[in-house]
């Protein structure tokens, strides 16, 4: 027994001994490995930072050149923006996630930017020279990978015949007034038209932003991705509003002249030359009763929408996001929003703001959740309430004017109206053509002014058009609440309800055009894109949670 026990006490230290050998082997394994990653790294970093330099040295080269040419066909006014337009194009194509959170982060400032920079035509476009080399980007990004562009598919075919209705408007009416125009009279003189630019440019506002979507789910890796892009946009909204809010007590306290002591009929129109720091026209003449404040953006109404889609994604991260911290940022932005609306003078931020937000506390499910309803609740309703004492006059004269204008003319009627006339005046099925209705195309020809959506859409591609566009937005709101519908996780489901009341808002919205213009036409299908990949964000939660039953296939590496 003793001759037995002896015999097996070596073959054990062997064994340990192997297994610390074996250890030390596996360390130094994983230090040497890690020593290459950390050398690989750092060749990467080198050889982009080369590319960087090699790439801004061309562009700019090439900037100047272009620049120089400019400056002696239109002066520094198109110099400028040409020079900057080379470079930022040139590193959008190169960098195109970058480029995507420059154009979202450009959209709420470009009004102001713009005048700063001369108020030239060119940068009423600035803000495409990050989207659109960033998407021709993404586009052969995904041919590679062999991922479609489009998202959902569901969307595909409603997409295509809507494209297919204004190609034939683009080549059938357009190209109709181009290679025969309408003859004048005896006397008459023809006007100068480009009808196919006009077209072209109509097609660009009508449909140039579904890419977005696309753009939107590939922009969002993971959850990290995704708050930082929410917070991103709660930042840029707390900035506007902050800067709204300081455009407003400039010319209360007569820093700015406003409108002020003008007469006749200068004391009721927005004015360039009255612009105050930020944003562009305005228009305030108190002693009138009329104000009508643009914000950070170029024109008043714009705002207006800013302030009415902020609050959809204010109260989103106001009420989902997992840290308290941004929580409370977003509910603060929420406040200012409510504060702008009312002292911006703009009617329509007044009335939807609140129902916006009462809406979203219904369709969200937010208002049973009482552990986090009840104490923001109390406290925007303390915050308001204290804005309103203290300023009484101003919420009483918002308020005074809104139900003024109801009365005199209840929107209702004014969209009735604004159907049966262009109904009546419209040219055939096809409509009138692309861009005849759009206020950014009145440098390529004539153009009618319609103040509301679909009969604008009515006007420019007929009855087939607004028929092929209602199912495509329709598509969109059905596969949106089946998307948000389908997630299990609290906080994702009501960020996504969110957005999925923002796009059913928007998609049936016919008063005036913010599908049009700056901010909603981006932010609407842009942030349609966000909704889509929360499913997916959802599953990639589940496998960061449970490592074991985590999914081998990589996940998708686009832009």
């Amino acid at each position: 027994m003793l001759i037995g026990y002896s015999a097996t006490m070596p073959k054990i230290k062997s064994k340990s001994k192997t297994s610390k050998k074996s250890k030390k082997q596996t360390s130094k394994e994983t230090s040497t490995l890690s020593l290459k990653e950390q050398l690989a790294q750092k060749r990467k970093a080198a050889l982009a930072r080369k590319e960087l330099i090699s790439l801004l040295t061309t562009a700019t080269f090439g900037g100047l050149f272009v620049g120089v040419v400019l400056f002696f066909v239109g002066g520094i006014k198109a110099a400028v923006p040409g020079v900057l337009g080379i470079i930022i194009i040139s590193l959008s194509y190169k960098y195109p996630r970058q480029a995507l959170y420059a154009f979202i982060i450009y959209v709420p400032v470009g009004g102001t930017i713009t005048y700063y920079l001369g108020s030239s035509p060119i940068l009423q476009l600035a803000k495409d020279a990050f989207y659109v080399p960033a998407l021709i980007g993404l586009w052969q990004t995904c041919r590679k990978q062999g991922l479609p562009l489009i998202i959902p598919q569901g969307i595909k075919i409603p997409l295509y015949i809507v494209l297919g209705c204004s190609v034939l408007t683009l080549l059938f009416v357009n190209g109709g007034q181009q290679f025969n125009p309408p003859s004048v009279g005896l006397l008459e003189k023809a006007e100068k038209e480009i009808p196919l630019g006009m077209g072209i440019l109509g097609l660009k506002v009508f449909l140039g932003y579904v890419p977005l979507i696309g753009c939107a789910y590939y922009l969002i890796r993971d959850k990290r991705d995704f708050l930082f892009l929410s917070r991103l946009q709660i930042v840029l909204i707390l900035i506007c509003c902050v800067l709204g809010c300081i455009q407003y007590l400039l010319l209360l306290t007569g820093v700015c002249q406003g409108t002020r002591g003008l007469e006749g009929n200068a004391l009721f129109v927005t004015s360039l030359e009255a612009r105050c720091y930020f944003g562009g026209a305005l228009l305030y003449s108190p002693e009138e009763g009329v104000i009508r404040l643009p914000g950070t953006f170029v024109a008043p109404w714009q705002w207006a929408w800013f302030l009415i889609s902020s609050t959809f994604f204010t109260f989103a991260t106001g009420f989902t996001d997992p840290s308290i911290i941004w929580r409370l940022v977003g509910l603060g932005s929420l406040v200012t929003v409510f504060i702008n609306a009312v002292i911006s003078g703009q009617r329509i931020a007044l009335a939807l703001v609140p129902i916006c937000f009462g809406i979203l506390l219904l369709l969200t499910g937010q208002i049973g959740n009482l552990k986090r309803f009840i104490p923001i609740g109390i406290g925007l309703a303390i915050v308001l309430g204290i804005v309103m004492v203290t300023n009484p006059t101003v919420v009483q004269e918002r308020t005074e004017s809104f139900t003024g204008r109801w009365e005199a003319s209840p929107p209702q009627d004014f969209i009735v109206q604004q159907f049966e006339e262009n109904w009546k005046n419209v040219d055939g099925p096809l409509g009138s053509g692309l861009g005849r209705a759009t206020n950014s195309a009145r440098a390529m020809g004539k153009t009618k002014l319609v103040e509301t959506y679909y009969p604008k859409v009515l006007f420019e591609v007929g009855i087939i058009g607004v028929l092929a566009f209602l199912g495509l937005v329709t598509s969109l709101t059905i596969m949106g609440f089946k998307t948000y519908r389908s997630i299990k996780n609290r906080n994702f489901r009501s960020y996504g309800a969110a957005l999925w009341v923002f796009i059913l808002f928007i998609s049936y919205n016919t008063y005036y055009y913010p599908l049009d213009v700056d901010p909603v036409a981006v932010y609407y299908w842009f942030f349609a894109g966000v909704l889509f990949k929360l499913p997916e964000l959802e599953k990639q939660d589940k496998e960061d949670a449970n490592p074991e039953q985590k999914n081998k296939r990589k996940r998708l590496k686009t832009i």
